[in-house]
């Protein structure tokens, strides 16, 4: 049986991110993707700068198009705000080059890559994990579950119960007509109240757009008549090509833990997209750049990595995930306070949220108290 110290479960980009870590240091590192690389991965692809100044490499060659402001509008359109940056906010990719690069980056490093490998059990035997695979067995001493919001991994291990929240969302790949292309590729446009509770995105890639919609309502909801909805709202006439899946995005962290045994939760697999936008791919680098630190920094003893990767996910990203999920609850409820305090103080908040994007501020910790203020103001 082929023995590694760290195991990591899925290639995306918090699984690769920790194994090109790891692999830096000299650590035996293995990914385990049930699929061929490059796959196709479901996701807008609106990478933003907050994650991607943290790159530790050059991603030019992946990038489809680079955005320098941001547009977001309320209440259908009635209400718009646009907000910029001298350097991109958003850069726009797809998952299966972006995936299958940092992949390449680790594999530098000596990180193995062992394909279409599914995970069928894990068992522990003398500290550590015995992990039987549709093409054998591997042991390791820490397995990493990036295996995204599905996790199979994190079941097999003990999370017996669902404590993220998780929001349902629908993405299209869409061909449009050159004239639609042209108008609609010069902007990213996040659409507030294009579903209730939610949002509908437009994000411009090469050769094609994506769009989607998400709510963060509980109940059933019709996301595919929202969808039709949206692109009438844009103006798109002729539909080339449409290519849609359905996914869940989870915007609030795990309640029961990240660590069970040696094993570890990072990306969506422990809940930690961003509340407001949803956007995932950042927060899944930061966590795997954490807990790849904490496993270097104990020197592969597994109670001090356990306790420095909490300490390290304390320091920042469960505190922003907080904030944001408060945020998210004010701007995805469109009623008369909301509205009152986008009219006056709405270019504002954009701002912030686009510096928060942009990684030049971090997401504010007294979040409740500004939103009680500002509605005192509007009550009183």
């Amino acid at each position: 049986m082929q023995h590694f110290q760290v195991a990591i479960i899925g290639s995306g980009p918090s699984g690769a991110s920790t194994a090109f870590h790891l692999g830096k240091k000299g650590i035996s590192t293995v990914i385990i993707e049930k699929e061929t690389l490059p796959r196709y991965k479901t996701c807008g692809g609106g990478f933003v700068n907050r994650g991607k100044k943290d790159m530790p490499f050059d991603i030019s060659e992946v990038i489809e198009r680079e955005f320098f402001e941001v547009d977001s509008y309320f209440n259908n359109g009635k209400i718009h705000y646009k907000s910029g940056k001298d350097t991109p906010i958003v850069t726009m990719i797809m998952r299966d080059a972006f995936d299958n690069l940092i992949v390449e980056k680790a594999k530098e490093f000596g990180v193995t890559l062992l394909e279409n490998h599914t995970l069928k059990n894990i068992g522990f035997k003398d500290d550590k994990a015995i992990l039987e695979t549709s093409q054998g067995e591997i042991s390791a001493d820490f397995v990493i579950a990036a295996d995204g919001v599905l996790s199979p991994t994190a079941k097999m291990a003990g999370w017996k119960e669902e404590t993220r929240k998780l929001i349902p969302a629908l993405e299209y790949e869409v061909e449009v007509s050159k004239e639609d292309f042209k108008r609609l590729s010069k902007q990213v446009r996040f659409d507030i109240d294009a579903v209730p509770f939610g949002y509908a995105w437009s994000f411009p890639k090469k050769n094609h757009l994506s769009l989607g919609v998400l709510t963060t309502k509980k109940g059933k909801i019709n996301l595919k008549e929202y969808y039709k909805k949206y692109l009438k709202s844009l103006g798109i006439k002729e539909i080339i090509k449409e290519d849609a899946h359905g996914f869940q995005i989870p915007i609030a962290p795990r309640t029961d833990g990240f660590v069970k045994n040696n094993v570890f939760l990072i990306g969506d697999a422990a809940g930690f997209a961003e509340p407001i936008t949803a956007e995932g791919i950042s927060n899944a680098i930061l966590s795997g750049k954490y807990v790849a630190d904490a496993i270097i920094e104990s020197d592969l003893n597994k109670e001090k990595t356990e306790k420095l990767y909490i300490e390290k996910l304390n320091i920042k990203l469960l505190p922003e995930l907080k904030s944001g999920v408060i945020l998210s609850k004010f701007f995805y409820n469109n009623n008369a306070v909301r509205n009152y305090i986008l009219k006056n103080h709405g270019q504002h908040f954009n701002d912030l949220m686009v510096d928060i994007l942009h990684g030049d501020k971090p997401f504010p910790t007294n979040v409740s108290k500004k939103l009680k203020a500002k509605i005192k103001e509007k009550l009183f």
